[in-house]
């Protein structure tokens, strides 16, 4: 391993992790320690069009966007960026086919990616180093990345800037003189979603024993709308419903306003970790020891092993590190009186 001192090492790195939302905020560390510990070094972040709106304004990075609705043109693009330029490091931090195809576009001395067990859609075959084997959480696995640059201290810091504006949006739609409960009540992955009555059933819990302010959150789905819709008829009263209503960094401040925030696996999850707020992340299609907030591991409601051997008939050390266990009713396994535990013991600190 290199040694840790600013004056050695990669001068310019390029990193290629277009998405999703969860695994971008998963970055946010990564670079927060290179610019600590290599104060020196030349970022560059290739990254997805919407993921960019959340963190594309970090200083002293150079961000390009990579917009896949574009198709062939998206990568032409890129390539005209980086025309004539080559990095001393490539970051592979993705395993998609799109990254794939872009880290044996982007010229670069070393490029580090993913194990054999971790790879797919021929990664192995566009870079040169891999980090080790190793059955960690995400962020970890994105730390073995600059521990092979030689830096092994972490950074644990997800800050993002949080434009005055959305600030004045939380404020305005937040009360400040109750707790608030936040419910992000969906994932991109539907098989993760828990059911509507579970997240009443919760609400109208937190609402009558602790005075909770509900406030629902999720984009503009028709499906996440219908979500909202159908809690908001379930409870006892009121919810303030932004559903459809913030953008990214709306989202980053409205979170940073409340006291917990609930959700399954999905981007709202580790948005929350930038700003601090605990979560109480719904897993059983996931492993929250892999996928779960990083900083809220204790308030998960894990499901995952009980899922591994009612839907594979196998236990955990059985199954492939990552596995999803994505099955109609997986998610059924978490009762209401599970995360209302959780509930008690976090408003109760």
């Amino acid at each position: 391993m290199r040694s840790n001192n600013s004056n050695s090492g990669a001068e310019s790195i390029c990193i290629v992790r277009l998405s999703a939302i969860g695994d971008v905020t998963h970055m946010l560390p990564i670079i927060h320690s290179i610019q600590k510990f290599r104060p020196h070094t030349r970022i560059t972040w290739v990254i997805g069009k919407v993921e960019y709106k959340l963190v594309g304004d970090l200083t002293n990075v150079e961000f390009i966007q990579f917009d896949k609705s574009l198709g062939l043109r998206a990568y032409r693009k890129v390539l005209k960026q980086i025309h004539g330029r080559s990095f001393d490091t490539l970051l592979a931090c993705q395993v998609s086919l799109r990254a794939n195809i872009l880290t044996a576009l982007i010229s670069a001395k070393r490029k580090i990616g993913y194990d054999k067990a971790r790879a797919k859609d021929g990664h192995t075959l566009v870079i040169n180093e891999a980090i080790p084997a190793a059955n960690v959480h995400v962020l970890d696995s994105f730390f073995q990345f600059i521990e092979q640059l030689g830096i092994a201290h972490k950074n644990l810091d997800w800050s993002l800037p949080i434009p005055e504006e959305a600030h004045e949006f939380a404020e305005h739609v937040i009360p400040d003189n109750q707790p608030v409960l936040a419910i992000s009540p969906c994932s991109s992955h539907t098989l993760r979603n828990w059911h509507v009555e579970g997240y009443a059933a919760v609400a109208n819990y937190a609402a009558k024993q602790h005075h909770a302010k509900i406030v629902l959150l999720g984009g503009f789905s028709a499906l996440e709308k219908e979500f909202g819709e159908k809690i908001s008829a379930l409870l006892d009263q009121p919810a303030i419903n932004l559903i459809g209503k913030d953008t990214l960094k709306k989202l980053l401040a409205v979170i940073q306003r409340c006291n917990v925030l609930l959700t399954p696996d999905s981007g709202p999850a580790h948005i929350a970790t930038c700003v601090n707020t605990p979560v109480i992340a719904l897993h059983a299609a996931s492993n929250s020891l892999r996928s779960g907030p990083y900083l809220s591991q204790n308030w998960c409601v894990d499901k995952y092993a009980e899922a591994a051997s009612k839907h594979l008939h196998k236990s955990v050390d059985e199954i492939r590190w990552g596995t999803k266990i994505e099955q109609p009713g997986v998610m059924q396994l978490i009762e209401a009186e599970d995360v209302i535990m959780k509930l008690d013991q976090l408003f109760k600190q």
